[in-house]
Order: structure tokens, then sequence, then C-alpha cells
């Protein structure tokens, strides 16, 4: 993929989703995205993917909002106090519910491109009565936060819409803190679907052109230097493509191997007596 088709590309995505946003906005529900009607009892996309307690404790906008395949939320096992990213945050339904789990201590951040789904977001959080969220404008592929200071990265279906994801993993590591985590939703391809066989069940938009397969999701998240990955299928959204949770680690530094950086000839030439 070229550097202009790249450019074209996250303006389709960029476009497509503002205008669900301004859907959302005027009191309609988001259609034509990754689902249908998010409102509705649908399995594979959208807020049916929540309980009914995690719905009715936001407001109807968030819900309205979801273009997801997945809850995130329901997997990262958020503790008190915990920071949270949630890239790709559309109308903040993930960075709400991330925010009550860890509580006034922790804090939830969310990442989006599109000012018209963080206007969305914004006005969310006010109407939830949600303080300790922050709503950030950038892409995924370049977090606007300083390295080591994320404890969880959460993403429902937005991964397979980059155009440059061996970056989007980079950046993740970069953000977390040693022994921080992921819970990922994203649709996930079988590895015997080519890149043209996953176009023809879908679109890039449409969360399926785009979408990695099992063995390419795990390379990727090993290169970028994460462990205990797990990769789980949840359900078919379409011929060959499911719905999956991802989990991973960022590993800690072996406290052995880092002393012994500083003994003798490591750190520098060996100091000698007379």
């Amino acid at each position: 993929m070229t550097d202009q088709q790249q450019i074209e590309l996250r303006e389709t995505v960029r476009t497509r989703y503002a205008q669900a946003a301004r859907t959302v906005t005027a009191g309609g529900v988001a259609e034509d995205c990754c689902g249908t009607d998010p409102i509705a009892v649908d399995q594979t996309f959208g807020a049916s993917l929540y309980g009914a307690a995690d719905r009715d404790q936001l407001p109807i906008q968030a819900a309205a909002a979801s273009l997801g395949c997945g809850n995130p939320t329901a997997v990262a096992e958020l503790r008190a106090g915990e920071r949270v990213l949630d890239l790709g945050s559309g109308g903040g339904i993930d960075v709400l519910l991330s925010a009550r789990r860890v509580g006034p201590t922790g804090k939830a951040y969310g990442l989006d491109m599109t000012e018209e789904m963080l206007a969305l977001a914004l006005e969310n959080s006010a109407k939830a009565g949600v303080r300790n969220v922050e709503f950030l404008k950038g892409n995924i592929e370049a977090i606007p936060l300083p390295a080591n200071t994320i404890d969880v990265v959460i993403s429902n279906c937005v991964i397979n819409l980059s155009v440059d994801k061996p970056a989007v993993f980079a950046e993740m590591a970069r953000v977390l803190t040693p022994g921080g985590r992921l819970g990922i939703a994203d649709v996930v391809a079988e590895d015997e679907l080519t890149p043209a066989q996953r176009a023809e069940r879908g679109d890039y938009v449409g969360c399926i052109a785009g979408a990695l397969s099992f063995t390419e999701y795990r390379d990727h998240l090993t290169t970028a230097g994460f462990t205990d990955i797990e990769i789980s299928s949840t359900h078919q959204v379409a011929a060959g493509l499911h719905s999956a949770i991802i989990k991973a680690t960022k590993p800690t530094p072996d406290p052995i191997a880092a002393d012994a950086c500083c003994a003798p000839g490591c750190c520098g030439p060996e100091s000698t007596q007379s």
C-alpha cells in the first residue's frame, strides 16, 4: 500500500465514523459501519455485546455509537487505581465503563482521530457524570502519551482499520508500563484466507478487509515484544472471519539480567589494579 493509498483509506474511515457520530448526535443510531443497528439485539456487532447492566448505566448515545465487535472491558480485568487507554474510543462507551471500574483513583483515556466522535464522547461523559476520563485526538499509530504510563490498553474492533498495524503494536508496547497488559476485541481472519479473500467478504471500513489472520496477529504482538499471548474466537462475523478477544502482556525486565549488566566488563572497561 502506497503512502497516498494509506492517506486516502484513513480519510475514508474518518469520514464514515464522523457520519456515524453525527447520526447519533441527531438522535439516530450509527449504521453502515461495522454493524447495523447497535441498539437492536445483534450478536455480531454493537451495543448488544454489552450486558444490560453496562448499557443501562450510560447515556443512550454512548450505546447508540457502539460499533465494536466485543466488550473489551469485560475481559481486561480492570482494577481500582489503574490507568486505561482505549484505542479508537468512538462515542466513549468503553472509556466510561473502564473509568467506573478503575474508580476515582484510576483514570481512563480515550484516543480517537474523529472530531465528531470526540465531541460525542465528551457529551456522553458529562451526561454520565464520569470525571476520571480524558479524551485525546490522534492516530493509534502515534499515541500522544509518554512511554510507560498506561497499565492496560483496550480497543474494540479498531486495530483492523489501521493502515499501519506494526506501528500500532509498537505504540501499545511503548505506552504500557512493564507488566502492563492488553485486552482487545478485534476481527481476525482464519489463517487460510488470503487478503483478497478477506476483501471479498467485506470492505475495509466494514472491519473485514483489513483484518489480520490469527497467525499474523500473534506474530505482530511477538515482534512488538509482548508475551503470554492469547487469541480466542468469540463468534463468527463473516465466512472465515471471527470476533476475537486478544490478551497479551508487556514483560517486566529480569532483575537478574539488569544486575548482570553492571558486572565488570559489561558497562565499561574493567578496572585494573597496579
